[in-house]
């Protein structure tokens, strides 16, 4: 065996041995999560989970609906900004499914319940958790008062704790729908804060006129 063949078995085995070792830590976080099951926490977390899209595209519909009936421009732009960065992140979190490729929890792990009305669709990232992050996010960077910025960001945690103790994602499934989502409605609002300073010289001429 010749000095390259031996350094690329080396790599091939840390490789692998990494991928096992991140494995092996993701279910075991799963594992206390999922465990110790009532029907009060099903129940709770499925209505959670549930509530997600729902909340995603009705909030910035209903913010659009109201700046129109008041003229007011803020919340049309506030609305334009949220429905944005939404669709942002669902491009970007079923894009990364497909690519990664990666199977349910519930699926490949016996210790889990099966869960009837979660038959299909791939792990990696959360689309949950991404939707709920960035709902959350876009809130916190439009509307900077604690009292919505808590609960946005306690409801967002929940739906990933929800999306794990159900078994259908692992912790870095939720992790990494976290990031893409507040990832996303932070990109979002800058592109919208760019995008306004070039509106802006112009619409204050036209105003002028």
């Amino acid at each position: 065996m010749n000095k390259q063949s031996a350094i690329a078995l080396v790599l091939f085995f840390f490789m692998y041995s990494s991928k096992l070792a991140a494995q092996n830590f993701d279910i075991n976080l799963l594992k206390p999560i999922n465990k110790n099951e009532t029907t009060f926490k099903n129940k709770y977390l499925e209505l959670n989970a549930s509530s997600v899209t729902a909340l995603s595209v009705g909030l910035p519909a209903g913010i659009a609906i109201a700046g129109f009936i008041q003229h007011d421009k803020k919340l049309q732009r506030d609305a334009l900004y949220m429905g944005g960065s939404f669709i942002l992140s669902s491009v970007i979190t079923q894009a990364t499914k497909r690519i990664v490729n990666r199977q349910r929890p519930f699926e490949k792990y016996s210790f889990i319940i099966q869960r009837d009305d979660e038959s299909g669709g791939l792990s990696f990232p959360s689309g949950h958790t991404s939707a709920a992050f960035c709902t959350a996010t876009s809130i916190a960077l439009r509307y900077r008062k604690w009292y919505y910025v808590a609960p946005a960001y306690v409801f967002a945690t929940s739906v990933g704790w929800a999306r794990m103790y159900q078994g259908v994602h692992y912790p870095s499934d939720v992790l990494a729908g976290a990031v893409v989502g507040a990832g996303s409605a932070w990109l979002g609002w800058k592109l919208q804060k760019m995008m306004y300073r070039k509106l802006k010289p112009v619409t204050t001429i036209n105003a002028r006129w």
